[in-house]
């Protein structure tokens, strides 16, 4: 994947992202920006009082709206005024346990959310890419040691899975009865395994949890350590997510449909391992099994397979597990160590394109 290509699909073009302030979006909207694309975000405030959003600073680099995607007039009122060329959908509420607490908003976000900004699409006559971001966990995941394919069963034990299976059947939905009528739009859905990577602060997710710990001086508490992720470095789906984009805006009709990007499945880990590895490259902390409270339930085997994305869009992941750890708590690291967040972001970006430089 030349990143000349991306320079070229992207420079000088409308990109719309919904969801920018949240970890992958971030790392996206600084990407785009890169890139030299003109590039607006819709999106609620960050969540957490420390975010990637504001240690890049984006809103003095992007242009920033603050918005509910559920507010389907503002939203589609936003859109119409840039007239965007690319969107890329991020916005959603992004955890499994949470939406066992409030399984309606993580409804109502996920899927009439979704419906939403597929709505806006259909009435903005600009639009040339859609790229539909939701979840490897909209699979209905029997626990099986194979990775699911595109085309395997959708479904959901868990309030948040289900909610991005719907999305994606309302995603189908919109592309059969409405996209594939428009000659010039090519719109695709996405699914990506566990990704992890600097400047995620989110609760209740296993890296974010660690530097709260260390830096809390706590041991990292792990509630179920023998589960095990397909682990994979947010620019992983990011690169899969930008060079789709740019296939579809070339060749509308070719690149549609649904495309996973994931690690190997021979790159698994467990959470235990995970953590470990982080303590290590941190230099301090430690880790501790402790019993989990809630008898909510969570998957403890979930993987997809990429050949369609390997054999078809020539997306490949670059970096191994090790080196996806090891990226991660050395951003970490240099935040905790003082280090400028957007000079670390961009240095792991030109380390992960080398070509870029």
């Amino acid at each position: 994947m030349p990143t000349h290509y991306l320079s070229q699909s992207f420079a000088g073009k409308k990109v719309f992202i919904t969801g920018h302030t949240g970890f992958k979006g971030s790392w996206l909207a600084f990407i785009l920006h890169e890139l030299g694309a003109e590039v607006m975000g819709f999106a609620l405030p960050p969540a957490t009082s420390v975010n990637h959003f504001d240690l890049l600073k984006l809103d003095e680099k992007i242009q920033h709206v603050t918005g509910d995607i559920r507010d389907a007039k503002l939203f589609s009122n936003t859109m119409q005024k840039f007239q965007p060329e690319f969107v890329f959908h991020l916005a959603a509420q992004a955890l499994v346990r949470p939406s066992y607490d409030d399984p309606v908003s993580t409804f109502s976000t996920n899927v009439l959310g979704s419906v939403n900004l597929l709505e806006a699409v259909r009435q903005c006559k600009s639009v040339r890419s859609l790229v539909y971001i939701t979840s490897d966990k909209c699979y209905e995941n029997v626990e099986w040691i194979w990775g699911y394919r595109e085309n395997d069963q959708l479904g959901g034990r868990d309030p948040y899975s289900a909610s991005k299976a719907a999305a994606e059947i309302a995603f189908s939905s919109y592309a059969r009865s409405f996209f594939d009528q428009r000659p010039t739009l090519g719109a695709a859905s996405t699914r990506a395994g566990n990704v992890i990577g600097g400047g995620d602060w989110a609760v209740d997710r296993i890296i974010p949890d660690c530097i709260r710990a260390i830096e809390a001086g706590q041991p990292v508490c792990l509630r179920n350590p023998a589960a095990t992720r397909p682990w994979q470095h947010v620019l992983e789906p990011l690169a899969g997510y930008l060079l789709l984009a740019a296939r579809l805006y070339d060749e509308p009709k070719r690149w549609g449909g649904s495309w996973n990007f994931g690690p190997s499945t021979n790159e698994v880990r467990t959470v235990e391992n995970v953590a470990e590895i982080i303590v290590s490259h941190i230099g301090k902390g430690s880790v501790e099994i402790v019993e989990s409270q809630t008898q909510v339930h969570e998957a403890r085997l979930l993987q997809l397979n990429c050949d369609k994305a390997h054999q078809l869009l020539g997306w490949y992941p670059r970096w191994h597990v090790d080196k996806t750890l090891e990226a991660t708590a050395l951003w970490y690291k240099a935040i905790m160590n003082g280090r400028n967040a957007e000079e670390i972001t961009r240095s792991q970006i030109h380390e992960f394109f080398p070509e870029w430089k």
